[in-house]
């Protein structure tokens, strides 16, 4: 039996709540066989990141066709890419693995507000990364950044969801996290429709938030692989990101943002 098989192209976490570890906690708990292809490495800890250095893009490129070569994918999930050059190359093998699905977590900066990314990457993202994935997981202030938009308000979230589609991307899943208040409210926009679906979730009161993009997109991934539908991954990655939250509420790591726990009781 071959297990569901998640590749996760994304920057290494030295703390480990973000990043491909996050990917590898969050996928396995899903019962899917995690797999990566390191795009940057980060110096970082609870408290913030110190020191990021970019992999080359050949061997960014190495990386993905070993495990494509050999062992095969039934979804991607991309995170931090660090450098336009991997943003390019990224795309190009996605040119090669059409009909899986892909996840695109558009990093911009780590959670204590550090820059992830050279300049010139979220346009190269856009360029050669967006109009090639599934679905693209932004968080409100990235999608602001990528559009131009407002998209702190329900009517913003939308117009902002649009604007994305209109510049290439399939489907958009944007994350409401950044609103105040006791919800956490996502939008998807699937892009060959129109339809827009909104999810809720509970504000989970705990400093133990770190990585909390990281985990969405790779479970959204995780459940695709599965076989569910759009609308149903994202909705149960939903859930999953509120569980996880929750488990981590009286765990203690470090003195900043701990992770959250990824192997919740009922995760999968």
């Amino acid at each position: 039996m071959t297990p569901l098989r998640v590749l996760s192209i994304a920057g290494s976490d030295s703390c480990a709540g973000a990043g491909l570890q996050a990917d590898l906690k969050t996928l396995s708990s899903l019962g899917c066989y995690a797999m990566t292809a390191v795009t940057a490495v980060t110096a970082q800890n609870t408290q913030g990141v110190s020191r990021v250095m970019p992999v080359p893009p050949d061997m960014v490129r190495a990386q993905v066709e070993a495990v494509l070569s050999d062992v095969g994918v039934d979804a991607v999930k991309i995170g931090m890419l660090g450098t336009p050059e991997n943003a390019e190359v990224v795309g190009e093998i996605l040119e090669t693995i059409k009909g899986v699905p892909v996840v695109l977590d558009p990093v911009m900066a780590a959670q204590s507000g550090h820059g992830l990314n050279a300049r010139e990457t979220p346009r190269a993202l856009v360029t050669h990364v967006m109009p090639r994935v599934t679905v693209m997981t932004p968080n409100i202030p990235e999608a602001e950044r990528l559009t131009g938009l407002e998209g702190g308000s329900s009517g913003g979230m939308e117009e902002a969801a649009r604007r994305l589609v209109a510049m290439g991307c399939a489907n958009v899943l944007l994350k409401g996290g950044h609103f105040g208040g006791d919800v956490c409210p996502d939008l998807l926009l699937e892009g060959a429709t129109g339809a827009v679906t909104r999810f809720e979730g509970p504000r989970i009161e705990t400093r133990n938030d770190h990585g909390t993009g990281c985990t969405l997109a790779s479970a959204l991934a995780g459940y695709l692989a599965r076989g569910l539908s759009l609308p149903e991954a994202a909705g149960q990655a939903k859930s999953y990101i509120t569980g996880a939250l929750k488990g981590a509420v009286s765990r203690q790591l470090g003195s900043g943002h701990g992770p959250l726990y990824h192997f919740f009781s009922g995760a999968r």
